[in-house]
């Protein structure tokens, strides 16, 4: 089994209620973030065009990190493809960083130059628990979703490919989407 997201591109209003219930949850402090929320703007056309894209650890089939780790801290666990850290084994961004190097989706954080990597590890504890991650209950739009992979693209479809989303074939991101595109607007 693989978990995964799904963001629904369309009900997003980029509120940044998910990035919060997440620090909140993860006591994760001012100025960093596992989770965040990006606006795509265009005026280039018309109608003007405004989408949010939900930005965390996409939990890859391939991940980049996993293999650029030079220490194994990094493991993709075999029962669900949760991508987790070891931080007793990271030797941190002062002594690395090769994790973010490789991540296509810049989501390794470190809390400073000496720090460990961390990420969203889809609040693995509620997820054992039978819950959802914390960002996808918090949802006030239920724009997000967690589960297992194939169904999810049962229950949502295949779309790998939204607005200010690139799908790294390399990585094979376990992210599905309902994309927004300019043309939404005049339907």
């Amino acid at each position: 089994m693989q978990i995964g997201f799904y963001f629904d591109q369309t009900r997003c209003i980029g509120c940044d209620t998910c990035v919060i219930a997440c620090k909140d949850y993860n006591n994760i402090p001012t100025g960093i973030n596992w989770n965040r929320v990006a606006t795509i703007e265009s005026v280039d056309g018309y109608p003007p065009f405004v989408a949010f894209l939900v930005m965390q650890c996409y939990h890859c089939v391939k991940p980049a990190c996993l293999t650029a780790c030079p220490v194994d801290a990094i493991v993709k666990r075999q029962e669900d493809g949760i991508v987790i850290v070891d931080q007793e084994k990271c030797i941190g961004y002062d002594n690395c960083g090769s994790c973010l190097e490789a991540c296509p989706y810049n989501v390794p954080v470190f809390r400073g130059k000496d720090a460990k990597m961390e990420k969203c590890d889809f609040c693995i504890d509620r997820l054992i628990a039978n819950k959802k991650s914390m960002c996808v209950d918090a949802c006030p739009t239920r724009a997000l979703d967690v589960g297992d992979i194939e169904e999810l693209r049962t229950k949502y479809g295949d779309i790998n490919k939204a607005s200010g989303f690139v799908y790294s074939v390399g990585t094979q991101p376990c992210i599905i989407f309902k994309p927004k595109n300019s043309l939404d607007k005049l339907k």
